[in-house]
C-alpha cells in the first residue's frame, strides 16, 4: 500500500466517524431537549411534552392575550397549579365525579363584547393572562356551554371552575 491509499483511507475513516459523531450529538441533544426524533422540525401545538421548563404547558398567544392549558399528567398539573398565583385568571374543567376534562371550547368576552380568546383546552386547567377588567368566559363541553362572568384585577384574583354532568 502507498503512502497516498493509506492517508485517504485515514481521511475516508476520519470523517466517517466524525459524521456518525455528529449525528449521535444531533439525536441525544434532542432527546435531552425532550424532542421526539419522529416529530423534530414539526410544530407540535398539544401540551405533552411540550414545555417551557418545570412542566408548563406551552404558552400559546392569541391577539394581546397569552395562555396554557393542560394538567392531564401529574407534572403538568402541579406545574399549572403552581403557576396559577403568578396569572390573572385560572380556569378549571370538571365532568361526573370529579373527572378532569379537556378538550372544552373556551371563549372569553370583554366587558364591551369583543372577543379576547377562542381556543380549546388541552386538559383540566388553563391560565390566562388578561389585563384587568370584566370579562364574560363561556365554556362549552360537547352540547353543553355554561358562562361565568369574571373580574380581573391582578395575578392570581379571578379563578372560575366549570363543571358538566355528562361524559
Amino acid at each position: 500500500m502507498t503512502m497516498t491509499s493509506k492517508t485517504g483511507k485515514l481521511a475516508a475513516t476520519l470523517l466517517a466517524t466524525a459524521l456518525c459523531a455528529g449525528f449521535t450529538s444531533g439525536a441525544w441533544a434532542q432527546a435531552a431537549s425532550g424532542v421526539n426524533a419522529a416529530s423534530a422540525g414539526t410544530a407540535e401545538t398539544g401540551s405533552a411534552g411540550n414545555s417551557n421548563g418545570g412542566g408548563l404547558p406551552q404558552i400559546e398567544q392569541q391577539g394581546e392575550v397569552s395562555y396554557t392549558s393542560g394538567g392531564v399528567g401529574l407534572d403538568e398539573s402541579r406545574a399549572l397549579l403552581r403557576e396559577q398565583a403568578h396569572w390573572p385568571l385560572s380556569l378549571r374543567f370538571t365532568g361526573p365525579t370529579a373527572d378532569y376534562l379537556s378538550g372544552v371550547h373556551v371563549r372569553i368576552v370583554g366587558g364591551k363584547g369583543g372577543e379576547v380568546l377562542s381556543t380549546e383546552s388541552m386538559g383540566p386547567y388553563m391560565l390566562v393572562k388578561l389585563p384587568p377588567g370584566n370579562y364574560t368566559v363561556y365554556a362549552k363541553y360537547k352540547d353543553q356551554e355554561k358562562k361565568q362572568a369574571v373580574s380581573v384585577s391582578g395575578p392570581g384574583k379571578a379563578k372560575a371552575a366549570f363543571h358538566w354532568n355528562i361524559q
